[in-house]
């Protein structure tokens, strides 16, 4: 009888171990379809509102439907189309006047009697003008003595961005918003060129844009300088691809490692440095002289350089949500233990989108009073259920990540200074990712390097609510006359 007993427990706790795992496999085809057919957005409803979250891992690009399409209004018996509202024009645009009038003999009533103009009515249209491309020529006096001959003198040069280069500082701005503001790729601007009659090829414009980029180095400096010095810096690194770099094969991945500032009453600084590998010895050189908060997601190069004194890690309360929204797509109800993780931090998100705009011991007030109540709550529930799910399972992961991250993931409530999440850097990550979509790689380790420094100062001056092109021409065409430390800090975006 033992013996069968024994057989019997035997099978039993194969197909225990057989039915799990069959039970992870369809997580996974249903996780697959989801992604390849569900839903991108990772919204939350709750009382027929929406709390967008926005907790992807890598910033993607975000897909906003406009619709002219007015609302409806009931009236009575049939349906009214609402009146559209009609775009606002800018006040600063510069308005060409097009003056539609009567013809003389049309300005006379029936009787007779001439009309008196009594006001006009005003409609714009908004046009376009293709770019206006101009040639600027230097002319410089030159100066001999009629008397000896030997005696010539001439103006200097004045000095440019890119020395000897037919390059001015309107046509590198304009190159370099396009590329690494709008994703537009130097092959897609060099037809843009021929277009307009002008044969500029690819290649001599990627020459141009490393040169932009080592002329930028001293900006960067500063920038970084300031940052190390905040004391609460977000970061976070995104994939690259450098086809000629030394000791790597040409599809072989590189990293754009990446650092932010932003909190209330703050300027922004953004920071992307270009390296071959995602170690933590990167991590480790990047912060080498950091001390303060460090806010990233569960990489072990932060949290191995967090050990140190001086550096106190927070966490992304945003990636831990992502990991229930996989599980609660896993799910085969739909529904289950996950959506009730969903729906707890759902609340902590609504706390924050009322104190967004408050000054830091505010903040910080609230949260203490709010917010932490709340994540007691959640640390109940994750101790209540830890012990109760499959720990390979898309639950069991998000159980696991949260139970590890916690003491980070509660981090930002010591601080009103401190994020949820890790969501500012990854903002200011976007524009890069946008731009591989379309550009792919880069082609060398100095091209790799000069792109991080133009995104640096590309994101920077966007997050201060500067005009990107603007910007960009304004610093090139006095940046090779600064000098000293207050000219260079002068040029600063932030």
């Amino acid at each position: 009888m033992n013996k069968y007993e024994a057989e019997f427990a035997r099978h039993r706790e194969e197909l225990t171990h057989k039915n799990a795992q069959i039970e992870r496999l369809e997580e996974i085809v249903r996780l697959l379809k989801h992604h390849r057919f569900g839903r991108k957005s990772e919204a939350v409803k709750s009382n027929d509102q929406q709390l967008p979250l926005g907790i992807f891992n890598e910033a993607e690009t975000e897909t906003v439907k406009v619709t002219e399409e007015p609302p409806s209004v009931t009236v009575k018996s049939y349906r009214r189309r609402g009146t559209p509202k009609r775009i606002k024009l800018p006040a600063d645009l510069p308005r060409e006047d097009v003056i539609v009038d009567l013809a003389e003999e049309e300005k006379h009533c029936t009787e007779g009697h001439e009309l008196k103009l009594i006001g006009e009515d005003v409609s714009e249209q908004l046009d376009v003008v293709p770019a206006q491309i101009k040639v600027i020529r230097t002319i410089r006096k030159k100066y001999a003595c009629p008397t000896c001959g030997d005696c010539v003198k001439r103006a200097p040069l004045p000095k440019t961005a890119i020395p000897k280069s037919m390059a001015g500082p309107g046509l590198l701005a304009y190159i370099a918003t396009s590329k690494y503001g709008d994703g537009l790729p130097l092959y897609r601007q060099e037809h843009m060129w021929q277009r307009a009659g002008i044969d500029i090829p690819r290649a001599t414009m990627a020459a141009w844009m490393i040169k932009v980029g080592d002329l930028l180095t001293p900006l960067i400096n500063l920038m970084e300088e300031e940052l190390l010095e905040s004391g609460y810096v977000q970061a976070d690194e995104t994939r690259v691809q450098v086809l000629k770099e030394s000791g790597k094969l040409a599809e072989s991945l590189s990293y754009m490692w990446v650092r932010s500032r932003a909190w209330p009453g703050v300027k922004p600084i953004t920071i992307f440095e270009y390296d071959p590998t995602r170690s933590g010895d990167v991590a480790k050189r990047l912060f080498v002289e950091y001390q303060g908060y460090l806010q990233a997601d569960g990489y072990e190069g932060y949290s191995a350089i967090c050990s140190k004194a001086g550096i106190i890690r927070c966490g992304c309360m945003a990636h831990c949500r992502r990991k229930f929204f996989e599980a609660a797509k896993a799910s085969a109800k739909g529904i289950g233990l996950a959506n009730e993780a969903i729906e707890m931090i759902r609340k902590l998100y609504e706390i924050e989108k009322t104190i967004k705009d408050k000054k830091i011991d505010e903040r910080h007030r609230i949260r203490l009073a709010g917010s932490k109540p709340l994540l007691d709550e959640l640390r109940k529930w994750l101790d209540d259920n830890l012990g109760k799910v499959p720990p390979q399972s898309q639950l069991g992961k998000a159980l696991h990540y949260a139970h590890n991250e916690w003491p980070y993931l509660i981090r930002y409530i010591d601080d009103g200074r401190l994020s949820i999440d890790n969501n500012t850097v990854e903002n200011a990550i976007r524009p890069f990712v946008v731009g591989r979509k379309n550009w792919l790689f880069s082609d060398s380790v100095a091209g790799a390097s000069s792109s991080a420094a133009i995104y640096s100062l590309m994101v920077s001056a966007k997050q201060n609510g500067h005009n990107e092109y603007a910007y960009f021409r304004y610093v090139l065409e006095k940046l090779p006359h600064a000098e000293k430390v207050e000219d260079f800090e002068a040029l600063l975006p932030h």
